[in-house]
């Protein structure tokens, strides 16, 4: 039971800390959608998701009414489409024909971002998924709320190599697509190693082909509530430091249980995961960077930064699962460097490089997310950013992503603004020598030998 000590802890953190439930993401199955006929597919995909999702954004204005819990955002995550689009779609525009269909049922039904127009490709590509990834650029400079993912390698099968090459020219061509909006449509563009099927937070959420036919997972975010918490341990040891952020962490998701649970109930749709991802904002206070400052270091990007953040990842996940069920999506701690205030003040006080945030991605839950570069970067560059952020993730058997917007018209030490969630980010040095010859090889990564565990 919930005391009424934990009652005002909760609405201190709230009111002063910026606790929040980041998203109540509704998964839906698209399966049943697929048909030979690419009028029916968008006529039964429309139909699904605003039935299912109808009164999704009301059950968490009445949830956010009822406890005095914040809930930033109502997301939807679908099937990838590739899969569900895959009979009847024969060119590019075929595919976005499904990505403006998704894009009038977020609207009708209110979402902010609906996720899955996706592409699995680990292994190898479908001529529909490469149909779909090849569409991605258009499809998200005609839509608003789509965001789109492509999943090009996993610990047990190695990485698509063919499918990084050309991930490297999508996303320039995306960045081209929408560089009236400073390339915006990058933004809404992840590439994984590893993706999970359960994952709620945005761009790269998708509903995976082994989940319920729907499903209520919510993503939790507290970077405010632990850096409070660490300030009033300065100086102590790593023991007090640690067992400080379980315990702050285990507050954080008991209240996205209780929200996942209530929203499960109103809805009549199964609950799914928590995913206890310390998410920040570019709101002041709301920082990851911050929370590394208060451990100890200067600036993020400092020596000991990878140390730090992988203290704080560890001990969030060990504080979070001790506090529900099912624990699951992304679950760590957040490194974007457009969307943490924190983040971007290491950046341009000549802390934080391109170079160290991959190191840090060795140890934190996702990887190198809304970095903004320089808009003539080749995409052979690009590709090969990819790749070894893909390496690790591969080699550490962990989700990895990367998120690069290259901004067109704009160069090294220019700041681009995003907006909202997104905010604003410094375009970052890229190292200027090439990887053409190696990202032009075909063919695959192998698997690591670790994979093999039959």
């Amino acid at each position: 039971m919930i005391n009424m000590f934990e009652v005002n802890e909760t609405n201190q953190m709230i009111e002063h800390e910026n606790l929040d439930v980041r998203t109540i993401t509704l998964g839906i199955s698209l399966l049943d959608c697929c048909d030979s006929d690419i009028n029916e597919v968008n006529r039964k995909i429309y139909e699904k998701i605003t039935g299912l999702a109808k009164n999704l954004v009301s059950t968490g204005k009445e949830i956010e009414r009822e406890f005095a819990v914040p809930i930033v955002n109502k997301r939807i995550s679908v099937t990838p489409i590739a899969l569900v689009g895959g009979a009847a779609c024969k060119t590019e525009e075929d595919f976005v024909s499904i990505a403006q269909t998704l894009d009038r049922a977020a609207k009708e039904v209110d979402v902010n971002f609906i996720g899955g127009y996706s592409a699995l490709v680990s292994k190898g590509m479908t001529k529909a998924d490469e149909l779909l990834i090849r569409s991605i650029p258009k499809a998200l400079s005609v839509t608003e709320r789509v965001c789109s993912s492509v999943n090009v390698g996993s610990t047990k099968t190695g990485i698509n190599m063919d499918a990084i090459a050309l991930m490297g020219q999508i996303v320039k061509d995306t960045a081209e697509y929408t560089k009236e909006k400073d390339s915006l449509g990058c933004a809404k563009l992840v590439i994984f190693c590893n993706a999970p099927d359960d994952n709620p937070f945005m761009a790269g959420a998708f509903h995976g082909v082994t989940e319920a036919d729907a499903i209520i997972n919510v993503g939790v975010s507290g970077p405010g509530v632990v850096k409070k918490a660490l300030e009033q341990v300065r100086g102590e040891s790593f023991e007090v430091l640690c067992e400080t952020i379980k315990k702050t962490a285990f507050k954080i998701t008991r209240v996205g249980q209780l929200v996942a649970q209530e929203a499960s109930r109103k809805m009549g749709i199964p609950f799914g995961i928590i995913d206890l991802s310390l998410a920040p904002t570019p709101a002041i206070g709301d920082s990851v960077a911050e929370i590394l400052e208060e451990i100890g270091l200067e600036y993020a990007g400092a020596p000991g930064t990878t140390a730090a953040l992988a203290l704080l990842n560890d001990q969030v996940k060990k504080g979070g699962i001790m506090a529900s069920s099912y624990v699951g999506g992304l679950s760590g701690a957040f490194i974007p460097v457009s969307e943490d205030q924190g983040m971007i003040d290491a950046v341009e006080a000549g802390a934080l490089t391109l170079e160290k945030l991959e190191a840090m991605t060795c140890v934190c839950s996702v990887g190198l997310d809304m970095i903004a570069i320089p808009g003539d970067v080749k995409a052979s560059t690009v590709s090969g950013i990819i790749a070894d952020e893909m390496a690790i993730g591969m080699i550490n058997q962990k989700t990895t992503a990367v998120r690069l917007i290259p901004v067109i018209g704009k160069g090294i030490g220019e700041t681009v603004e995003f907006g909202g969630l997104l905010g604003h980010a410094p375009v970052m040095r890229v190292n200027p020598y090439g990887c053409e010859a190696f990202i032009s090889r075909k063919g695959r990564i192998p698997a690591p030998v670790h994979s093999f565990k039959n």
